[in-house]
């Protein structure tokens, strides 16, 4: 009796293993990481960065994806509709909690289709000018504007794009007029001011810094509260004469919903670690990144923050997309 009593014990012990998921064996198989915009942006520069180190983490390979396009939402929904497996990472940024209030229809829902992992980073705008346009300051910037209402024209790396939002906000703030011009990413739409295309652009520091370094662009200002300090030359727009303006952005890494939760506690803990790699710091530093992490639910609560925030300015402006 008793024998049969343990071995039965046995049996069902060995169905509750065999029936649980195996999240230990995870990953198993190359993960792809989905970064909505094309390669040569913020995105793609935090998305990079991390590859390497959190490959190593994961013991598998991490295949970047560039799914630009639609706002960033095509690489969104591509997430959004993912198996739950833990195989698919995807990049958001202050974009998509802009794009909740923006598009009139959207095939996702960034809170319920995706799960927050963690932040990975936050950077400053750069408000730029091609070298031909004769201003050195924002308050040149606003004066030559003003003076020629509609002749300058601003790129961004989308429309909806959290550098559109910034650039118009500063219209609103200063009664400027200037055309804007989306493309499909930051590294096209600062292509475009390098070439001439665009005269004036509100560009993530990592797509642009090197260009201001190098001669090819002309830094005014950050349009963070603070100055940025990988570009500690350049006043905030706020000092340069536009009191109480501030726009950062933010990159974040989310998973689709139901995802289990171990593997994104797993995640979790392995982007943390890989930020703490000299290399991925000095890559950041490089661009104009400020790591940054938090945990899942402080992320989820922060995105919330950012689509109450960004509702308020695309109302105020009455700036919509179908």
């Amino acid at each position: 009796m008793k024998l049969c009593y343990r071995i039965g014990l046995a049996c069902l012990a060995c169905g509750f293993a065999w029936s649980a998921p195996s999240y230990a064996a995870y990953p198993e198989r190359p993960v792809r990481f989905i970064l909505p915009f094309p390669p040569g942006g913020g995105t793609d520069a935090v998305g990079r960065a991390m590859g390497n180190r959190l490959s190593e983490a994961l013991g598998q390979q991490i295949v970047i994806d560039n799914r630009p396009g639609a706002g960033a939402n095509i690489g969104a929904e591509l997430a959004a509709k993912a198996p739950p497996d833990g195989y698919t990472l995807f990049m958001a940024t202050a974009t998509h909690a802009i794009n909740v209030t923006l598009y009139k229809t959207l095939a996702y829902n960034v809170v319920k289709d995706l799960a927050p992992v963690t932040e990975l980073g936050t950077t400053a705008m750069v408000v730029v000018v091609h070298p031909s346009v004769p201003v050195k300051s924002v308050k040149e910037l606003i004066a030559f504007a003003k003076s020629h209402p509609g002749e300058l024209n601003h790129s961004s790396s989308g429309t909806g794009s959290i550098t559109q939002l910034a650039a118009e906000l500063f219209k609103n703030y200063t009664s400027v007029k200037m055309v804007h011009i989306p493309y499909k990413g930051g590294g096209p739409s600062v292509i475009a001011l390098i070439s001439g295309e665009a005269s004036v652009g509100f560009a993530t520091t990592p797509s642009c810094i090197f260009q201001i370094k190098a001669g090819r662009l002309r830094g005014l200002a950050v349009t963070t509260a603070k100055r940025s300090p990988f570009l500690p030359e350049l006043p905030t727009v706020a000092e340069g004469g536009v009191p109480g303006y501030a726009a950062e952005n933010w990159y974040g890494m989310m998973v689709p919903a139901g995802t289990p939760k171990e593997i994104i506690e797993r995640l979790h803990v392995d982007s943390v670690k890989s930020l703490q790699f000299e290399d991925v710091k000095e890559r950041f530093h490089a661009t104009g990144l400020v790591p940054f992490t938090n945990m899942p639910d402080e992320f989820e609560r922060y995105i919330r923050s950012e689509i109450e925030k960004w509702a308020k300015v695309v109302n105020a402006l009455k700036l919509r997309v179908d």
